[in-house]
């Protein structure tokens, strides 16, 4: 029996994962032969150029740029993850199916749509400028108004690594949410009662009761939010700048307009084994929690 459910996903697998991956991996050692033939002469040069400054840099801008939204992910998620595990059980489903709105439209409708939010004249500068005209107005008896200028200066928030930043959290957020709310969803609500019990405030509750027993979720959250924004070109190619690309798209310039695909093999598997390595420390943390208690 458990081999007749494991083989057809282990087949699946198989044939359109650990095959293409494997094909890949080779082609990292080839060398291009004319415009669209490769030898392999298991050459290490493609490493070696993939780990020139000029990509090592873009590796870690990469790296910190899924890291700031991840971090910014996760701020906007707990909330969201406490107030849905601690609604009502009704409004629950509600709750629940506006998190995962976003999966029922394509990604690359929903990256487009920041655009629309972003831009010079889009909905977050006409938002601002509204609250600017406000502010004027309530300001004006007290003569404070020129301290807000003559006019509204929209702010410049597209086409530059806030708006990747804006992307990646808008597109991943509800990654965060679902293993946060599966964690806090099976909390033990008496632990929280008694430290409110015993004296704590809600600020300490929270930090010393709460943040502990959701760990498990915010780590989850975390790899399945930082993982694909470590990889990621589509994002940053529709919202990003010149200044803004990330390793995803010098790997998608190198398989295609460039046509170097031993290089663009070669960075692809340094980007899986940055992610292997944070897999890694993952599970070296929690063998460490683990034993700690």
């Amino acid at each position: 029996m458990f081999w007749t459910f494991l083989l057809p996903g282990g087949l699946w697998l198989l044939l359109f994962f650990l095959v293409p991956l494997a094909m890949v991996w080779v082609l990292a050692f080839g060398e291009r032969a004319g415009p669209v033939e490769i030898v392999i002469t298991w050459t290490l040069d493609n490493y070696r150029q993939a780990l020139e400054p000029i990509y090592l840099g873009l590796f870690w801008k990469s790296f910190w740029i899924a890291a700031l939204a991840t971090a910014v992910c996760l701020i906007v998620s707990f909330p969201v993850a406490l107030a849905v595990s601690f609604a009502p059980r009704r409004s629950k489903p509600l709750l629940l199916m506006l998190v995962i709105l976003p999966f029922w439209t394509n990604l690359l409708i929903r990256t487009y749509s920041m655009i629309a939010v972003l831009r010079t004249k889009g909905y977050l500068n006409y938002g601002l400028e509204y609250l600017w005209v406000a502010a004027k107005t309530i300001l004006a008896p007290l003569g404070l108004d020129d301290l807000l200028g003559e006019r509204f200066v929209p702010l410049s928030l597209l086409y530059n690594n806030t708006a990747v930043v804006f992307g990646i959290v808008y597109v991943y957020l509800p990654f965060m949410v679902l293993p946060l709310y599966a964690t806090l969803e099976k909390l033990d609500r008496s632990l929280i009662e008694a430290s409110l019990d015993l004296g704590a405030s809600q600020i300490r509750s929270f930090l010393s009761v709460t943040v502990p027993l959701a760990w498990p979720g915010i780590v989850s959250g975390i790899i399945l939010v930082f993982i694909p924004a470590l990889g990621t070109f589509l994002i940053s190619d529709l919202l990003g700048g010149p200044d803004s690309q990330l390793i995803g798209n010098v790997i998608e310039r190198q398989f295609k307009a460039a046509n170097n695909i031993p290089l663009g093999a070669a960075l692809s598997f340094l980007l899986l084994y940055l992610t292997f390595l944070v897999l890694a420390l993952r599970a070296w943390l929690a063998g460490r929690r683990a034993r700690h208690g």
